[in-house]
C-alpha cells in the first residue's frame, strides 16, 4: 500500500483510527451500562460472562487474523471485523435475555479480534519503521480518548435513552469507518494466497486458550485456585498448548511460527509486553475501588479522577512516538517508560487511609506517563526486525501476548486482593465488635460493598446493637483499613512485575529503524536469518514442515 498521495494516506489512517475507536469505545461504554442491563434482563449470576465471552473470542482470534492478513491482505479482514462487530452490536442491543447477550458479545469479540492487529499491520504497510512511531503514538490516543469519554457517554446514554443504545451507538461510527476504508484503502495483491491455511493450528490454539481464559476469569470465592474445576481447566490448557506447539512445529504455514522466538528482539518484546500488561492492567482496575472505598470519592467523581492519568498516557504516547521516529532508537525509551511505570505503581502501593485525592492523582499521572511511552514501542521494534511479508503475524503476536498478560494479571491480582482483604479484616476487627455482630453480618463483610453503597452501609450498621455508634465507627475504619492494605498490596505486586519487565528489557537488542519498507540486506548480528544477506545465491535447505516457497522467501529480501 505504498505510493499513495499524502491526502489519501491520511484518509486511510482516518478509517483505521475509526475502526480502532469502534472496539476501544465499546468496552468502556458497555461496562457503565451493565448494572442497568442486569436489572432489566435478570441473570445476575451470568454478569461476568458478558465480558468473559467477549474476551475469549477476541483474544483467541487475534493471531488467526494476523496470519490470514499476511496471506490474503489487510483490507478484507479489517472490513470483515468491522461488519461482524456492527452486526453483533445490533443483535446485542436487541437481546431479550442474558444468555442471548452473552452469545452476541462472543460474536462481537470475533469481529473485534481483527480490528487491533490488522490496524497496526496496516500502519506498518503504509509507513516505514522510521515513521511508524509518531503514527502509532497518535493512534494510541484512541484508547485514552475512549477511556475518558466512554464512561461518561455510557452513563448518559443509560440514564437518558436506553441501555440498548450503548450497543447501537457503534453503528454510526462503524458505518463511517467502513465507507472511508472502502473508498480510500487500495486492494492489495498477495502472491502468497495459494499457501495452505493452518486450520489444525487454529483449532488447537483455541482449545488451549479457552480453558486457560475460563480458569483465569472464574477463579475466586466460588472456584479457588486449588479447586478441581480450576486445576482441571489449567491442566487441559497445558495439554492443548503442548499439542499446539507440536502442530506448529510441523505445519507448512504455521499460525504462530516458532522460529519467531529465535529472534531475540521478538522474544524480549513479547515477554516485556506480557509482564507490563500483567502488572499494569492487573493493578489499574483497582484504582477506582481505592478512590471510592478508601478515599471516599463518589462513583461519578472517581471516573473523573482517572482523567488526568488518561491525558498523561495520551501525551506520553504521542511524544514517545515522535521521539522514536526522530531518533530511530527505542531501547532507551523502553527502559525509561518501564522505570517510570514502576515508580508510579510503587507510589500507588505507598498509599493508605489518609491519602488524599491529590496524591492519588499525582501517582496515577506518573504511572500513565510510563505506560504511554511503551504502548507503540514494542510493535515498532518487532516490525522493524522482520521482513514485510511477516508483518501481520509478528504484529498480532504482540497484541496477543499483551491481551493474555492483562488477563493473567487481572485474575491473579483479583484473587490476591480478595484473600488479602479477608485476612486483614479478620485481623483488624476488634474483639468487642466481633462479639456484638451477628454471624451473618460478619459474613457479609467479606465484600467491601459497605464502603461503596450507602444502602449496604446502612444495612450493616442496623445489625449492630442500638446505641453502639462507636462500634459502627470502628467497623467502617477496619473495613477501610483492610481495603486499603489489600489494594496497595496489589499495587506493590504490579510494581514488582513492571520492574521484572524492565529487567527483561535490558536484553532487548536494538536495530536502527529503517527509513524504507525494505528489510535489511544483511541480518543483524545475533538474529536469525529472516532476511539473509542479498549475496546469498542458494536458498536455504528445506526441512520437514517448511515449504520451498518459504525457503525462497527467506533467501531474499
Amino acid at each position: 500500500m505504498t505510493g499513495l498521495s499524502r491526502g489519501r494516506l491520511w484518509a486511510v489512517m482516518a478509517g483505521v483510527g475509526l475502526g480502532m475507536l469502534l472496539a476501544a469505545l465499546d468496552q468502556t461504554v458497555v461496562s457503565t451500562a451493565m448494572p442497568k442491563v442486569v436489572a432489566h434482563l435478570g441473570g445476575f449470576s451470568l454478569y461476568s460472562w458478558v465480558f468473559t465471552a467477549y474476551m475469549l473470542t477476541s483474544t483467541t482470534t487475534v493471531p488467526i487474523y494476523g496470519k490470514l492478513s499476511d496471506l490474503y491482505g489487510r483490507k478484507i479482514f479489517f472490513l470483515w471485523g468491522m461488519i461482524v462487530f456492527m452486526v453483533a452490536s445490533v443483535l446485542s442491543g436487541r437481546s431479550g435475555s442474558m444468555t442471548q447477550l452473552i452469545v452476541f458479545r462472543g460474536l462481537q469479540g470475533i469481529g473485534a479480534g481483527a480490528l487491533m492487529p490488522v490496524a497496526l499491520a496496516i500502519i506498518g504497510d503504509l509507513f516505514p519503521p522510521g515513521e511508524r512511531g509518531k503514527v502509532q503514538g497518535l493512534m494510541g490516543t484512541v484508547f485514552g480518548i475512549s477511556s475518558v469519554v466512554g464512561p461518561s457517554l455510557g452513563g448518559y446514554i443509560t440514564d437518558n435513552l436506553n441501555w440498548r443504545w450503548v450497543f447501537y451507538v457503534n453503528i454510526p461510527i462503524g458505518i463511517l469507518a467502513v465507507i472511508v476504508v472502502v473508498l480510500t484503502m487500495p486492494r492489495e495483491r498477495r502472491e502468497r494466497a495459494n499457501r495452505p491455511i493452518d486450520y489444525l493450528g487454529a483449532a488447537t490454539l483455541v482449545a488451549a486458550l479457552v480453558p486457560l481464559l475460563l480458569a483465569l476469569s472464574e477463579v475466586g470465592d466460588a472456584h479457588p485456585w486449588l479447586s478441581a474445576y480450576i486445576l482441571g481447566l489449567l491442566a487441559g490448557a497445558a495439554v492443548m498448548l503442548v499439542v499446539f506447539l507440536v502442530v506448529e512445529a510441523r505445519a507448512q504455514e504455521p499460525l504462530l511460527p516458532l522460529d519467531l522466538f529465535r529472534n531475540r528482539i521478538f522474544t524480549v518484546s513479547v515477554a516485556a509486553v506480557f509482564l507490563s500488561a500483567a502488572g499494569m492492567f492487573g493493578a489499574i482496575m483497582f484504582i477506582p475501588l481505592f478512590v471510592q472505598g478508601v478515599v471516599g470519592t463518589s462513583a461519578t467523581n472517581s471516573g473523573y479522577i482517572l482523567t488526568p492519568m488518561m491525558f498523561s498516557l495520551i501525551a506520553s504516547s504521542v511524544i514517545g512516538g515522535q521521539l522514536i521516529s526522530r531518533w530511530g532508537r527505542y531501547r532507551i525509551l523502553a527502559l525509561g517508560g518501564l522505570a517510570t511505570m514502576t515508580l508510579g505503581m510503587f507510589l500507588l502501593s505507598r498509599m493508605g487511609t489518609t491519602t488524599t485525592s491529590a496524591v492519588t492523582v499525582r501517582n496515577m499521572i506518573i504511572t500513565g506517563l510510563g505506560l504511554g511511552v511503551t504502548m507503540p514501542l514494542y510493535v515498532i521494534a518487532v516490525q522493524n526486525a522482520f521482513p514485510h511479508a511477516r508483518m501481520g503475524v509478528v504484529t498480532s503476536s504482540v497484541a496477543f501476548f499483551r491481551s493474555i498478560g492483562g488477563t493473567v494479571g487481572v485474575a491473579v491480582m483479583g484473587s490476591v486482593m480478595a484473600d488479602s482483604f479477608s485476612r486483614r479484616l479478620a485481623e483488624g476487627l476488634p474483639a468487642p465488635l466481633k462479639a456484638a455482630m451477628p454471624p451473618q453480618a460478619l459474613a457479609a463483610l467479606s465484600n467491601p460493598q459497605a464502603l461503596l453503597s450507602p444502602e449496604a452501609k446502612a444495612a450493616i450498621g442496623a445489625q449492630l446493637p442500638p446505641g453502639q455508634a462507636g462500634l459502627a465507627a470502628q467497623l467502617f475504619d477496619a473495613l477501610r483499613s483492610a481495603l486499603a492494605g489489600s489494594i496497595t498490596e496489589v499495587f506493590l505486586i504490579g510494581a514488582i512485575v513492571a520492574g521484572a519487565a524492565w529487567v527483561v528489557n535490558l536484553f532487548l537488542r536494538e536495530i536502527p529503524l529503517r527509513k524504507t519498507h525494505e528489510a535489511p540486506a544483511e541480518a543483524p548480528a545475533g538474529l536469525p536469518a529472516e532476511a539473509p544477506a542479498a549475496s546469498t545465491s542458494e536458498a536455504p535447505a528445506t526441512r520437514p514442515g517448511r515449504t520451498a516457497a518459504r525457503a525462497a522467501e527467506e533467501s531474499t529480501t
